[in-house]
């Protein structure tokens, strides 16, 4: 079963609200077809319940149930944010930043298929979801995102639970063959850092830092075997 913020997710796909003043279009519920489906369910769609999903607490929801015998809901559109809805990370993502990742392999697992494991999900960089500019359509960056499989996914969104918890980060040398723990900090989660430096946050750049500093110690120890060797032909000269 999807998520209630996929579902979220897929519902402002097809509503495209003004992201100035939250109002959207009608959406009937003819359109949910294809990966639209999930969004039809047999108790009622809880994804637009009030208080009970992540639209809900963002949005004022209108329904309609005049279309169709009954009392189901025949259409939904958004008529505004939420008075607080400030206080909550809104986890919508720009349209051109979800067109960019959803066709790149995972950068975890680098897998890109079509069944529930393999798929993508464009993940939000930082688990514990807490910059207010990130939350902000208008203000999000490429850099805030990257694309992790379903299967990477949800073992990040474990690891990073857990992190908030306790904050203490997620050691990369859990891998083997990792060669260092983190790639920038340590252990301890600091508001100075953030999640930077931790290999779930971006193992893109965890692998181009341990690049970078390997290729600077293998450099050293170079010098320090070139000149300390001179030195010793010297002494011997002497």
């Amino acid at each position: 079963m999807a998520r209630e913020s996929k579902k979220m997710e897929l519902f402002l796909e097809l509503a495209q609200p003004d992201p100035e003043t939250g109002v959207s279009r009608w959406v009937n519920k003819s359109e949910f077809v294809g990966k639209y489906a999930v969004l039809i369910e047999t108790n009622g769609e809880t994804w637009s319940r009030r208080d009970q999903s992540p639209l809900a607490r963002q949005y004022e929801i209108e329904k309609d149930r005049s279309l169709t015998p009954g009392r189901g809901v025949d259409a939904w559109r958004l008529v505004g944010y939420k008075e607080d809805s400030d206080k909550i990370f809104k986890q919508n993502i720009r349209k051109e930043i979800r067109d960019f990742y959803k066709d790149k392999n995972c950068v975890m697992l680098g897998v890109h298929g079509f069944s529930t494991n393999t798929r993508i999900e464009i993940d939000h960089k930082d688990g514990r979801k807490n910059d207010p500019r990130v939350s902000k359509q208008e203000t999000q960056t490429l850099s805030d995102f990257q694309p992790l499989c379903k299967a990477a996914n949800d073992v990040k969104r474990h690891i990073c639970s857990k992190c908030k918890e306790t904050d203490i980060r997620w050691d990369a040398k859990n891998i083997l063959g990792n060669p260092y723990s983190f790639y920038e900090g340590d252990e301890h989660y600091s508001e100075e850092l953030g999640c930077v430096g931790c290999y779930q946050y971006d193992p893109v750049e965890y692998r181009k830092k341990c690049v970078e500093k390997i290729a600077g110690e293998a450099a050293g120890f170079v010098m320090r075997k070139l000149y300390d060797l001179q030195s010793e032909e010297e002494d011997n000269k002497k």
